[in-house]
């Protein structure tokens, strides 16, 4: 009977002892806030941030300038082909100022040269169509810059933080996972970050070129369209 009331004295202190043990161990917070995480990166994040805002801005205003500028009124071509046959240049140049787009600057241009030779007046107007897209590609070099700059800045945020891990593993000689794995993951951040930001730039520029060249492709078929109202100006094809 003794002996059962001490074992059983005995595996009580031990439950208590143990309990008392698991209460004190502090529980490791795995929550981390997606700011803390950002912020984890590294100094390399702040130049890539600054990145990102320009890329945003440049997006933002090509998008609004070149859909503005690039618009094509299909109606165009048959207003001011209907005032040409009329001999009302004026009207018709009236219709190229009111489309407010880059192609009613180059049909305009066209309509003020006409009387010149046929080879003069398509060069005007093909010089127009070029300064026009010109202005739409103002500042898309920078988003193709930006997506070669951002990765390589990212990638190199990690390689100095890997520099950073094993230099300090040198001098401490601590080569746990916990330690490696711990910063290696913080450091690999601004490559994310910049992968990111690369591909954002990289996306936006080639969608902006593209649609750069529908429009030099559809300025081209009016510029034509334009040559041949003026040499056939009432619609009759040559035999």
């Amino acid at each position: 009977m003794i002996d059962l009331f001490i074992k059983l004295q005995t595996d009580t202190l031990a439950q208590a002892a143990t309990n008392a043990l698991v209460d004190n161990v502090p529980t490791a917070n795995t929550e981390i806030s997606v700011l803390e995480f950002v912020l984890k990166g590294g100094v390399f994040l702040f130049p890539i941030g600054i990145l990102l805002l320009y890329t945003f801005y440049i997006i933002i205003e090509r998008y609004l300038f070149i859909a503005k500028v690039s618009k094509i009124d299909l109606n165009l071509m048959r207003d001011v082909k209907d005032n040409l046959n009329a001999g009302n240049l004026d009207a018709a140049i009236s219709f190229a100022e009111r489309a407010n787009s880059a192609s009613g600057i180059v049909i305009k241009e066209g309509i003020l040269t006409i009387g010149r030779p046929i080879s003069e007046i398509e060069s005007n107007m093909d010089r127009a169509a070029n300064i026009e897209i010109g202005q739409m590609e103002r500042r898309l070099g920078h988003l193709g810059l930006i997506a070669g700059i951002a990765p390589t800045l990212g990638f190199i945020g990690t390689i100095g933080g890997v520099i950073k891990i094993f230099y300090s593993i040198s001098q401490t000689e601590d080569i746990s996972i916990g330690n490696i794995s711990g910063g290696l993951y913080e450091k690999m951040i601004s490559s994310g970050a910049g992968l990111i930001v690369g591909i954002i730039a990289y996306a936006a520029y080639h969608l902006f070129n593209s649609k750069i060249d529908n429009f030099s492709l559809a300025v081209q078929k009016q510029v034509l369209d334009f040559v041949n109202i003026i040499q056939r100006p009432n619609g009759n094809k040559t035999k």
